[in-house]
């Protein structure tokens, strides 16, 4: 007989909030202890999602924004927006919120070992791609070189500001930051974030492209890619829908012939390439 305990992934657990973090004005990160009923370990790979639960106004989609190794606090990094992602704002340390997941597949990190690595990012884009980059810190010999693109709209709306300028003073990575409207402090690049890509050679049959961002920025990120000639199933991109049960039941998040929530939200560009840039899909 199986002696392990059977959770249904429908029914949310506890999970203490150890600390909140606001980034910006509007975005902010909470570090929860997820609760577990079978004593394990709360596990996830870079590029999964929780369902995050505010009691009484409903649930929402969020990225794991931390470290894979640091499983006792876990980060979501949020864009306050709505019913609930306003009633996650409110909440301080020692509050509870409920917890499903980790769900979805993630970056290909451990696939793509020996490559080069490609990352770029627009607004919270950066938030799902994070844990990519402790990832690959915490092996770095084994991967190539290491290209980090982000863009924001303004310098108040970059993330990980600090994270940004320590990753810079780094010998071993390529950080590249821009936004779209500077002020007087900005000495950074302007422009959109597909600009960055003057500043960097990629070798072409040995890069790993991972996108996150408006679907509009990867578009033409994609486009940009392929006329540095990087293949396309070499692109990855993360992306975003109304996403309610998170295991392909309801249907919220159908993109096409997949489920964003089952079949991603991480995609290899190629499996959603005839039907990336329709509207209404």
């Amino acid at each position: 007989m199986n002696s392990e305990v059977c959770i249904d992934p429908m029914i949310p657990l506890p999970a203490r909030i150890q600390r909140v973090v606001w980034e910006t004005d509007d975005t902010f990160t909470l570090l929860v202890e997820p609760k577990s009923e079978n004593g394990k370990r709360f596990q996830f790979s870079p590029g999964q999602f929780n369902m995050l639960y505010a009691f009484g106004i409903g649930e929402s989609a969020i990225s794991i924004s931390s470290d894979p190794l640091k499983q006792n606090a876990i980060a979501h990094t949020i864009h306050r927006l709505g019913f609930v992602t306003s009633e996650l704002s409110r909440l301080r340390r020692g509050n509870f919120i409920g917890l499903r997941g980790p769900f979805g597949n993630g970056w290909p990190v451990d696939r793509v070992k020996g490559m080069d690595i490609c990352i770029v990012a627009g607004g919270i884009g950066i938030a799902p791609l994070r844990p990519v980059l402790y990832s690959i810190f915490h092996n770095r010999k084994e991967y190539g070189r290491i290209f980090l693109l982000y863009g924001a709209r303004t310098p108040l709306d970059l993330l990980y500001r600090v994270e940004l300028e320590q990753w810079s003073k780094l010998s071993d990575i390529n950080v590249l930051v821009t936004v779209d409207h500077s002020d007087s402090s900005w000495k950074g690049h302007i422009g959109v974030v597909t600009n960055l890509f003057s500043y960097i050679t990629l070798n072409t049959l040995h890069t790993i492209a991972m996108v996150c961002g408006p679907e509009i920025m990867m578009k033409f990120t994609i486009r940009e890619l392929q006329q540095r000639g990087i293949p396309l199933e070499q692109i990855y991109l993360s992306l975003e829908r109304n996403m309610k049960c998170g295991i392909g039941l309801c249907g919220h998040c159908q993109f096409g012939p997949k489920f964003v929530c089952k079949d991603g939200p991480v995609f290899a560009y190629t499996q959603v390439s005839h039907f990336f840039e329709k509207r209404e899909i």
